[in-house]
């Protein structure tokens, strides 16, 4: 019986779908990849946001190698791409799970068939603790870690597993915070208290430590490294006091993808615990990496000899009015493009005969809702009907935007359409 993965190349081509030709109109999106049509001249529409099979796969293959050299397993984040492709593609290339933020996210993993998730966040809601428990009951191989930052949260998780008849104990890790941050515990006290909550529920199961060195309020390598060290230390002082019985191996987890080097650094730093430690990597953006604020702070730009990513994404906008001198506008906007953390940039021009060059002196200077004002000399401006390759910043609000997305081999031809769930 087909999975419900490959059940995603039989839904048909049709409106729900930006970009895709026209004349695909009822075809199946597995038929119209193995067409392999060539994206400018295939009939796709513009504005089409597409991603490239050569950096996707380089990516995955960076980040996995790296985690295996410094000793990390490796849950990359989900709610990046909300790709069950990509999940998939993850995991064959070695990853330990998917991470998750919400409940919802954590149901389409599961649907897709994901057996280890990794939810991000403290869960409270007792409609999502009862689904929890199901799963967990439904399935023997199924593994769910969640966080947990109070005493309160712990109560409510205890109550609703217990009234939702829970067989097998979910996996908690206590979430260690930092002042001023967002969640997680403040110090050690209180993750201790956290930590004993846990062990008097019977429907609860001590696993770990984790949190996030991305929010420790003005992080800079030095704060970083002393955030992850608090980590480290709770996780020894939790097992000095026996808190982690109920398992046989300790996660120690961190690492967004702009100090992964950092949490490789001070996890080596771990001294031998009671049981095996798990160091759990959980970066995101990394996957597609982008053309802004990850090109700028990614740390293989600190460790260039440990590997490099490459942006994946180019998004195709078109040249629809010249309306006044040094000015062009495209038909792609906030609808779009990525632009929480920058503006796109201009970065090539494809002209209706199909010639690719590099953009010069060209700068997207505002959006509106669906359209991208280029500015720049008129010698060097785009004509109506030219076609703009943009790169963006952000990766998490680019997949959100589009829910069907070409993948696209350096010739331009369109092997493979990535499918994502917001």
């Amino acid at each position: 019986m087909a999975s419900a993965l490959d059940r995603l190349a039989d839904e048909i081509v049709d409106h729900r779908f930006r970009g895709l030709p026209p004349d695909a109109e009822g075809s199946t999106v597995g038929a119209l990849a193995r067409e392999r049509r060539d994206l400018g001249s295939g009939g796709f529409t513009t504005p089409v946001l597409t991603l490239s099979a050569e950096a996707l796969d380089h990516n995955m293959r960076a980040l996995g190698e790296f985690a295996g050299r410094h000793g990390l397993a490796f849950a990359p984040h989900g709610k990046t791409s909300m790709a069950p492709a990509l999940f998939q593609q993850q995991i064959d290339h070695g990853a330990w799970g998917i991470t998750v933020a919400v409940p919802h996210q954590a149901r389409v993993a599961r649907a897709f068939g994901v057996q280890r998730v990794f939810l991000a966040n403290e869960v409270v809601d007792a409609a999502a603790l009862a689904w929890l428990a199901g799963e967990l009951a439904a399935d023997a191989d199924f593994r769910c870690v969640v966080y947990a930052d109070s005493t309160r949260g712990v109560r409510l998780m205890d109550e609703a597993l217990r009234a939702a008849g829970a067989t097998r104990p979910l996996e908690v890790v206590v979430e260690l915070g930092a002042p001023g941050g967002r969640t997680g515990t403040r110090g050690a006290e209180q993750a201790a208290a956290v930590a004993a909550a846990v062990n008097a529920s019977p429907v609860l199961a001590l696993v770990g430590v984790a949190g996030y060195e991305g929010e420790v309020p003005d992080a800079d390598p030095g704060s970083v490294r002393a955030w992850l060290r608090e980590l480290v230390a709770l996780a020894v002082e939790l097992d000095g006091e026996d808190q982690f019985a109920a398992t046989g191996e300790i996660i120690v987890s961190a690492g967004g993808s702009a100090w992964f080097d950092a949490v490789a650094e001070v996890f080596a730093e771990l001294p031998e615990l009671s049981r095996p430690v798990l160091g759990l990597l959980r970066s995101g953006a990394y996957v597609s990496h982008d053309d802004g604020r990850y090109r700028e702070i990614t740390p293989f730009n600190r460790l260039p000899q440990e590997g490099s990513l490459q942006p994946a994404f180019r998004l195709w906008a078109q040249v629809v009015s010249r309306p006044e001198p040094g000015l062009a506008l495209v038909n792609a906007g906030k609808r779009d493009v990525a632009y929480d953390l920058d503006l796109p940039e201009v970065q090539v021009l494809r002209s209706p005969g199909g010639e690719i060059v590099p953009a010069r002196g060209l700068t997207v200077t505002r959006l509106s809702d669906q359209h991208a004002f280029v500015r720049g000399e008129d010698a060097e401006l785009p004509d109506v009907g030219d076609w703009v390759g943009l790169g963006m910043s952000h990766p998490c609000t680019i997949f959100d935007k589009w829910q069907l997305i070409p993948v696209v081999d350096a010739d331009g031809t369109v092997v493979d359409f990535v499918r994502t769930f917001f």
